[in-house]
């Protein structure tokens, strides 16, 4: 008898155990990283606006303040391929975001926080885990075709976002439910950051967000990576939602060599010229001036414009954008004759040193005639560059990487004395066309472009 109760006590206790043994969650083994302890900010610093940051029950909150621009909370670190996760909670009549891969540089905007925001949107838009690019192109990837991730964001409660940021590939999931997906180049790396948005004088201040379980994964990315069955929104060589908005057009397709010519042929060089994945290359010729495909230029003519080129260069290379081109001038051998916004290694090729004008030669300088500032923001060779030029009502500047790098007045008294003393002074009334050709250069030398776009300017 005794030993029948001893047996059905062990038996129960069996039972007992296997039975809590199933019921057990399984550990998660994911090696998360904890971006905050929750009991300081230390690993963060502030950067942008004077918004309040405390830490206030195991949560960062963050507090909006009139007469400030945005503010970001900052990751000390940097962090470029991760997954992130988090919980937020904010009041219903703010904006927010979470910045991922943002930097802040002195010669942008005088250091202005910029880069992907996914953003936290309590307003009857529903746009929360949407992509915007903050200080940069605006809006990439909105939720209106997505009522599923528009409908679970929770009003007044907590909500968790993972966000994948794998090479050129951003996920983003708001309460489990896939939101956005965007293939997109323009940055690789930056800091993360917890936004507190600007708030007008109309608006309560002191209104709230809160963050907390802030936790990043950077290795084994492909075990833990998720799928989404979402459509990716795909911005090389298309216009952004804002571009669209604002009157921007493609220059080039990123396909075809639709709109553009040889710029002494009718009709696009046979050779010297390959599109490959969305890039128009100039192929090395070794190093001669238009002796491969030779220059190519828009089959359209443009005044008043702005235009955007994303460009690459190879050890040594040389190239140009020009502008105001007339192919009808200089029908002999060489290039094309126009104003070039320079493109150079200006490292290793020896026009970096040659020039009627100290510097003149160098990457983004107006070529010949206006040294490009000295500090600009250059790439490493093997990247890529973003060159932005605008004209209006005679007045031109070029930009590199977001930073202005020289400015000048066509047609001006102090223009034609830099002309008068550069090589192009025997081309009468050089570069003061009211319209011309838009042209990239064939310098012998393998160099490539991308996202060719341009505004104008009626």
């Amino acid at each position: 008898m005794k030993k029948s109760v001893l047996y059905s006590k062990i038996l129960l206790v069996a039972l007992i155990s296997l039975l809590y043994s199933c019921n057990q969650v399984p550990k998660d083994d994911t090696p998360w990283k904890s971006l905050f302890n929750g009991e300081t900010l230390d690993g963060w610093n502030q950067k942008g606006g004077e918004a309040k940051y405390t830490v206030k029950d195991g949560a960062i909150v963050g507090s909006t303040v009139h007469n400030t621009p945005n503010s970001f909370l900052t990751t000390n670190e940097i962090y470029s391929n991760f997954i992130l996760e988090l919980d937020f909670k904010v009041d219903s009549s703010m904006n927010s975001g979470i910045q991922i891969r943002s930097n802040s540089f002195p010669y942008y905007r005088n250091g202005r926080v910029h880069g992907y925001q996914v953003e936290i949107d309590p307003s009857d838009r529903a746009w929360s885990a949407g992509i915007y690019d903050e200080a940069r192109r605006g809006w990439l990837n909105t939720l209106e075709n997505n009522p599923e991730a528009q409908k679970a964001f929770k009003q007044n409660e907590w909500n968790h976002y993972r966000i994948e940021a794998i090479g050129d590939t951003i996920k983003t999931w708001v309460n489990d439910v896939p939101a956005a997906h965007l293939i997109d180049d323009k940055t690789t790396s930056g800091f993360i950051c917890l936004q507190v948005h600007s708030i007008k004088e109309d608006k309560k201040e002191g209104t709230e967000i809160a963050w907390k379980n802030i936790k990043i994964l950077t290795d084994s990315l492909s075990k833990y990576s998720k799928k989404t069955p979402i459509e990716p929104i795909i911005t090389k060589n298309q216009l952004t939602i804002d571009e669209k908005k604002n009157g921007w057009k493609l220059l080039w397709d990123g396909k075809t060599t639709n709109g553009w010519r040889g710029a002494k042929l009718d009709h696009f060089p046979e050779k010297g010229w390959v599109i490959e994945d969305g890039v128009l290359s100039v192929l090395s010729s070794g190093g001669a001036e238009s002796r491969a495909g030779g220059d190519i230029v828009t089959e359209e003519l443009f005044g008043d414009f702005e235009l955007k080129v994303d460009f690459k260069l190879t050890p040594g290379a040389n190239s140009g954008i020009k502008y105001y081109v007339d192919t009808e001038i200089n029908k002999g051998p060489g290039s094309s004759i126009g104003l070039e916004f320079q493109i150079l290694d200006d490292a290793l090729h020896p026009d970096a040193k040659l020039g009627n004008h100290e510097g003149s030669r160098t990457v983004s300088s107006l070529y010949d005639l206006i040294k490009a500032d000295p500090n600009k923001p250059v790439k490493p060779i093997g990247e890529w560059n973003t060159a932005y030029i605008i004209s209006k009502n005679n007045h031109v500047e070029h930009w590199l990487n977001g930073m202005k790098v020289l400015e000048y007045e066509r047609k001006s008294e102090a223009y034609r004395k830099l002309v008068s003393e550069s090589k192009y002074v025997k081309w009468p009334n050089f570069g003061e066309l009211d319209k011309g050709q838009i042209l990239l250069q064939d310098h012998g030398d393998l160099v490539s472009f991308k996202n060719i776009k341009i505004r104008p300017l009626n």
